[in-house]
């Protein structure tokens, strides 16, 4: 009988700083990546109802680790580090880069990639860099279009269809969904729940409770 997928249920696993620290590449997995200032942690921690989960810090870019959160002995959430803002070294950056994408390629367990942008500043260089990435493996993305209490309805809803638009015309509207989302109203929950259950479920009978 299979392990039922709860987020709320949520527990830190492990953090690795490269590939070959990874918990073991078995089961399932969906990786959560964004600008070091897009609520990454906030989403996180609003998805599991965990406020503490994820770390969230007023110095954006502190994340440098791949944190590890397991939903069921197979099945585990990962906060990959934060990109484009962290005041670091180019050197760190570009070793940042080679893992990341090393991540991204090669890892066999993973599902999908949530790519969380700030509605106000979506599809930044390294934006497309990510979903660029993903689509070399044919990896399904989600973009969360994050903090979008910070405008209207209207204003948000001509965001993402600019941004679907500009994603079909670089040709990634295939394997790439998209949606708004707010930590702080708690907007937009259920659709990113159940994309994240469609590919958690793929390859396994799993249910949520």
């Amino acid at each position: 009988m299979s392990d039922v997928i709860s987020f709320r249920k949520a527990q830190f696993l492990m953090s690795a700083p490269t590939l070959s620290q990874c918990p073991d590449d078995s089961g399932c997995e969906v990786a959560f990546a964004g600008r070091s200032n897009a609520g990454k942690s906030s989403a996180i921690n609003a998805l599991t109802n965990n406020a503490k989960l994820a770390r969230t810090s007023k110095t954006p870019g502190r994340t440098q680790l791949l944190n590890f959160f397991s939903l069921t002995e197979q099945c585990r959430l990962v906060d990959l580090p934060g990109y484009g803002f962290a005041k670091v070294p180019k050197a760190m950056k570009k070793e940042w880069d080679q893992h990341l994408a090393e991540y991204l390629q090669r890892r066999q367990s993973l599902r999908g990639l949530v790519l969380l942008m700030d509605i106000r500043h979506p599809l930044q260089d390294y934006d497309w860099q990510m979903i660029r990435w993903a689509s070399l493996s044919e990896m399904p993305v989600h973009i969360l279009l994050t903090k979008a209490d910070k405008l209207n309805n209207g204003p948000a809803k001509s965001v993402l269809l600019k941004v679907q638009r500009e994603l079909q015309a670089a040709g990634f509207s295939e394997h790439v969904s998209l949606q708004t989302f707010s930590s702080l109203k708690k907007s937009g929950l259920e659709e990113l729940e159940t994309t994240l259950m469609q590919w958690l479920s793929a390859s396994e009978s799993l249910s949520i409770d």
